[in-house]
Parts: C-alpha cells; sequence; structure tokens
C-alpha cells in the first residue's frame, strides 16, 4: 500500500467526491436486460453428456462431492 498526500481545491474535492459517488454506484449494479443477454449467452454451454440431469441432479451432485 502507497499512503499518497494530495491536496485539492474545494471545486476539486467537489468533482472528485461526486465521481467517486458516481462509480461506486454504477461499478455493481447490472440492468435486467444485461443480465438477460448473459444468461441467454450462458444457456447451453455446459453439457454434462446425460439426458435425465433434471430428474437426477441431486444424484449427480451428490457424486460430485463425493468424488
Amino acid at each position: 500500500m502507497v499512503r499518497t498526500q494530495v491536496q485539492l481545491t474545494e471545486e476539486q474535492t467537489r468533482a472528485f467526491r461526486q465521481r467517486v459517488d458516481t462509480l461506486t454506484r454504477s461499478s455493481g449494479e447490472i440492468d435486467a436486460e444485461e443480465r438477460r443477454r448473459r444468461a441467454i449467452a450462458a444457456a447451453g454451454r455446459f453439457r454434462l453428456g446425460a439426458s435425465d440431469v433434471s430428474t437426477e441432479h441431486d444424484e449427480y451432485l451428490e457424486e460430485t462431492f463425493q468424488g
């Protein structure tokens, strides 16, 4: 970690604070349309090779954790 001291004018301090607030509000948020696009892109990417996963998922999960 590097500690740095910077001197800012009042105006610069306000602008800096506003930009930090904007970044922290928007950095972790993904809107519904983007989540939907990502989900559609991920669908079908991963294949187990078994056709009964929807009914036997508990068995597959147990095998994975015991394996």
